[in-house]
């Protein structure tokens, strides 16, 4: 080899390190930042997690596309939509909750549904992650994978638990996004409904901000467990989920404000029994029903709307609720 062929050579190797640099391994590797820079990073990640609160036109967009078993045929496309009012009920500095208050029906006659729930952590040292059937568990985040990164935990209708996952606010190609690791989720209801062949999910979560909102992109591998409890849980088919939230107050947002102001006590209420049950024993254990979520989902929810109808007193439906919660729950032990 002649000095010219190894400068040439060289040079390209140098190229070709310098294109792959920004590789999956390294992004997922631990953060090392000045103080500033952290603290700087910190309050964009804040800013930009606040930035999803508001009024929104949502479009729910759900496509199965490539089949990893033999056999299978992937379900057709589905696009629907709705309105949602997300609100900040709990803001610690290091903590953020986001509720999302779906808006139904017509301007003259809207109907609310609590929707799903966010809680995203600063520098968490553990998640509440779906261990698969009816359990979730308190699971650490590896040490030196928390700095500079938060959890993101999403909970059912009820505020029971769905699934948890942490990452890294960056930006990249000019765009502000957070990815999870990895992470199981239980099958949503539009799944669970049809008893497919697979049975939970293993997928990667990404929010990101646009001039207009955020979407929250989902990629999803639907998987099936073995039967008999041993051997690898098996891939079915990938999917794809894309939520665009536009802003947008065209709707009936004051039936969301009332609703929330109504029954906000009793969901608090709710959250806190939740949280209690978990950290008591190390997770939580409850029973399933396709069409709902858990199996007291329908009444906890019908309890909050007797609240907002002034069917039923606050400190009744309450109590009536948190015994539901501790009756129907046990820990990660059975």
């Amino acid at each position: 080899m002649n000095r010219l062929t190894r400068t040439v050579l060289a040079s390209g190797l140098a190229a070709l390190t310098l294109a792959v640099a920004p590789s999956p391994a390294l992004a997922d590797g631990p953060i090392v930042q000045t103080q500033e820079a952290a603290k700087a990073a910190f309050a964009e990640d804040r800013e930009t997690i606040l930035a999803m609160a508001g009024d929104f036109k949502v479009t729910f967009d759900m496509q199965e596309a490539t089949p990893w078993m033999a056999g299978y045929i992937p379900l057709e496309r589905k696009i629907s939509g709705g309105y949602e009012s997300v609100r900040v009920i709990e803001d610690t500095g290091t903590r953020i909750v986001l509720q999302h208050l779906l808006v139904t029906g017509d301007a003259a006659n809207p109907y609310v549904v609590k929707h799903w729930r966010q809680g995203w952590e600063f520098q968490p040292e553990g998640i509440l992650a779906y261990k698969g059937g009816e359990l979730w568990e308190m699971t650490p985040v590896p040490e030196k994978m928390r700095a500079g990164r938060w959890s993101q935990t999403v909970y059912q209708v009820d505020d029971s638990p769905r699934y948890a996952g942490w990452g890294e606010w960056e930006t990249t190609q000019g765009i502000r996004r957070w990815r999870s690791n990895w992470t199981a989720r239980p099958l949503a209801r539009r799944d669970a409904v049809r008893n497919p062949v697979y049975d939970h999910y293993m997928g990667i979560n990404r929010h990101q901000l646009t001039p207009t909102g955020w979407i929250h992109w989902q990629d999803n591998t639907k998987m099936i467990a073995p039967k008999a409890g041993d051997g690898d849980a098996q891939p079915v088919v990938q999917e794809y989920v894309l939520n665009t939230y536009e802003r947008f107050n065209g709707y009936n947002v004051a039936a969301a404000e009332d609703y929330w102001d109504k029954t906000k006590g009793y969901w608090n209420a709710v959250r806190a029994k939740w949280d209690e049950v978990a950290k008591a024993n190390g997770g939580i254990r409850i029973a399933q029903e396709p069409s709902a979520g858990t199996t007291i989902a329908s009444e906890l929810m019908l309890l909050a709307d007797a609240i907002k109808d002034g069917k039923e007193t606050p400190e009744n439906a309450r109590d009536k609720a948190l015994a539901l919660i501790a009756d129907n729950t046990s820990g990660k032990g059975g």
